[in-house]
């Protein structure tokens, strides 16, 4: 019974429904497919039983082989020894120890000391209780709100009875009346959110949500897109240059200068007193880059719906069941020409669940979510969701309490360091983990509020798809990385450019470069939303380099060619795979932990005989772990479900 719950409790259907349900299926499949032993294969593949084709290419199960077998044993050693080391530099023994023991906090863990020492987590960290207040309260409100409406009595879809009377309304006008229901009570309680979130500044963020909102709908079509992302990647800059465009530099621009023997008395101007009401959170500009997603989203939705709103009406009015779109659906058929209101879009790019780190839900599906509630949301799975997130949150604590390597990458930055206390198998350790450290700090508040959202009955996409020690290829890492912006980069930005062969034509080499053009310019954006600094330029870069070697690598050693030859072609993959794995652990150290200067001194420390000898062994450690990783989406296809990250 327990193994059971186990296997639920980790399964892809509670993690996200779109990993097991197919993005051009109906998704109330999902309620069936949730309830399956997660070992036992699904009975379905695009609404249809899984052909004999569709199963011809999955390889028979591993796992009870002596090979992997030895896999398991060897790979717990090293595991073992893995978190070993980093356990040992952080004792109170070790030597370096004084120079980073007062960057640590006390703990909540009897005789430890808590590394609270990322700025980023810390703020999270601090307040979590508050957040858990706010996310319990909201749903409650709205609650309160629809019973004292009494919501439910004209949302209600019409049904038949035995008497043949029918009650409640017809399917559209209840999905209407539930989506005005919804945004009457999503637009005050996001005002009063970002007003008591960032306190005047909620003026400013008012004032560019309306810029971008005309940019939509008073200039001519052709222009809206160039102008869109102009605006867009300019709000970013500006955030960042003028540091939330306080009021006191706002009124001095207009207001006359004091006199010279004035100054020193009369300093201050009205929009001092403006900028010392900052909220909750004065720098609303951190957060702001979320929603420079989401006025993007809502212009290119409404671009796109001018269209062919006529056609794309008439492809809605085929679908069997309007409740039960397909996410491709959701996605990709516009919104109801009524709904590209500011009213709506105040309520989406400010929904309170998404609004602080998302996940990102595009304009369209979040309409189509308010108009219809998604059959893959159940307490069940939300409940399993939120059991799975406390214990993502126990294990950062346990980490941070144990592990102190973010606090000696701290310390390492003043002068007097000395790395050489340090064995070549420590220094690598300490960069794995910072690495985790940074997986963990971001994981924690997206699925709080994804969390949140599935509480309140919007399902966002879940961000990060798979553990970051389960990932072999740079472009599958990406995939699952962050994968709500993942697929927002890929739906405005990389296929509009041309995909992954690009616009021109000139046969398939010319096409992959223009490819590999087009991911340059998607990750240079996404270095730029990040945070506008040089070493994320690089590390997006860097990425895109790192693609190089895997487009070639699948050019000169196609896998039909080795349909004869399974175990031969998993082993040259195995190859590939320690190559990729050291390749993205570069580009996230540079981008994210240590920058060029940081790695370089690491690697100073690694490439000696020591560190050779070491960089051998964990050669030979992630050749193995490609292994199970490729074992473990074996057994996935052999269910039925072929994830592409």
């Amino acid at each position: 019974m327990a193994l059971q719950y186990i296997r639920q409790l980790y399964s892809l259907g509670t993690l996200d429904t779109r990993f097991v349900v197919p993005s051009n299926a109906p998704p109330k499949e999902a309620l069936e497919l949730a309830e399956l032993d997660p070992a036992q294969p699904l009975p379905v593949k695009n609404g249809q039983a899984q052909s004999k084709e569709s199963t011809e290419d999955v390889q028979p199960s591993r796992w009870n082989t002596f090979e992997f077998k030895a896999y398991g044993v060897l790979i717990s050693i090293c595991v073992f020894f893995m978190f070993k080391a980093v356990l040992d530099v952080s004792k109170e023994s070790h030597p370096n120890y004084p120079k980073f023991a007062h960057i640590l906090d006390d703990g909540w863990i009897p005789g430890r000391k808590v590394d609270n020492s990322d700025a980023q987590y810390s703020n999270f960290r601090s307040n979590i209780p508050y957040l858990f207040l706010v996310m319990l309260l909201h749903p409650l409100l709205r609650k309160l709100y629809d019973g004292f409406w009494r919501a439910d009595t004209y949302t209600r879809v019409r049904s038949s009875g035995a008497s043949g009377l029918t009650m409640g309304l017809s399917p559209s006008a209840a999905a209407d009346a539930r989506l005005n229901q919804r945004i009457s009570f999503d637009v005050p309680f996001a005002a009063i959110f970002i007003i008591a979130l960032h306190g005047f500044s909620a003026f400013k963020i008012l004032a560019i949500l309306y810029m971008n909102y005309c940019i939509a709908k008073k200039l001519p079509r052709p222009y809206v897109p160039a102008a869109t992302w102009t605006f867009g990647v300019s709000i970013l800059f500006a955030n960042e240059f003028g540091k939330g465009y306080s009021y006191a530099t706002i009124f001095s621009t207009f207001l006359p200068s004091p006199p010279s023997s004035e100054k020193d008395a009369h300093a201050t101007n009205f929009g001092h007193v403006l900028d010392s009401y900052g909220g909750l959170n004065p720098r609303w500009e951190v957060l702001f880059n979320f929603t420079v997603l989401r006025l993007i989203s809502f212009n290119m939705d409404y671009y796109w719906s001018l269209a062919s709103p006529s056609s794309a009406s008439s492809s809605l009015e085929k679908q069997l069941d309007p409740s039960n779109l397909p996410e491709r659906s959701r996605v990709a058929l516009p919104a109801p020409p009524g709904v590209f209101t500011f009213r709506h879009y105040f309520a989406y790019t400010l929904y309170a669940p998404l609004y602080l780190a998302g996940p990102i839900l595009t304009f369209n599906d979040f309409i189509s979510q308010l108009r219809y509630p998604l059959p893959s949301l159940s307490r069940r799975r939300t409940l399993l969701y939120a059991v799975r997130f406390a214990i993502v949150v126990l294990t950062m604590e346990l980490m941070i309490h144990y592990m102190y390597m973010v606090s000696i990458f701290h310390a390492s930055e003043r002068p007097g360091w000395d790395w050489s206390a340090y064995t070549p198998a420590q220094l690598s350790m300490l960069g794995f983990f910072n690495l985790k450290h940074i997986w963990l700090k971001l994981l924690i508040p997206w699925r709080f509020f994804r969390l949140w959202g599935m509480m309140d009955g919007i399902d966002a996409p879940e961000n990060m798809v798979r553990c970051m020690s389960d990932n072999y290829s740079v472009t599958r890492f990406w995939r699952g990385w962050h994968r709500s912006f993942n697929l927002w980069a890929l739906r405005y930005l990389f296929i509009p450019l041309g995909g992954s062969r690009g616009q021109a034509g000139g046969g398939a080499w010319k096409g992959q470069l223009r490819g590999v053009a087009n991911k340059l310019a998607v990750f240079s954006f996404i270095a730029i939303w990040h945070d506008i600094q040089l070493r994320l330029l690089m590390w997006g870069w860097l990425v895109t380099l790192f693609v190089l070697p895997e487009v070639v690598a699948a050019q000169m050693f196609p896998a039909h060619k080795w349909t004869h030859r399974p175990d031969a072609y998993r082993y040259l993959c195995g190859v590939g795979a320690v190559g990729e794995i050291l390749l993205l652990m570069v580009a996230n150290l540079v981008g994210f932990a240590l920058g060029m200067d940081g790695l370089r001194e690491l690697g100073r420390g690694i490439l000696s005989w020591g560190g050779i000898t070491f960089l051998g062994v964990a050669i030979v450690a992630l050749f193995m772990a490609s292994q199970v990783m490729f074992e473990w989406r074996e057994s996935e296809k052999r269910r039925g479900i072929r994830m592409k990250c």
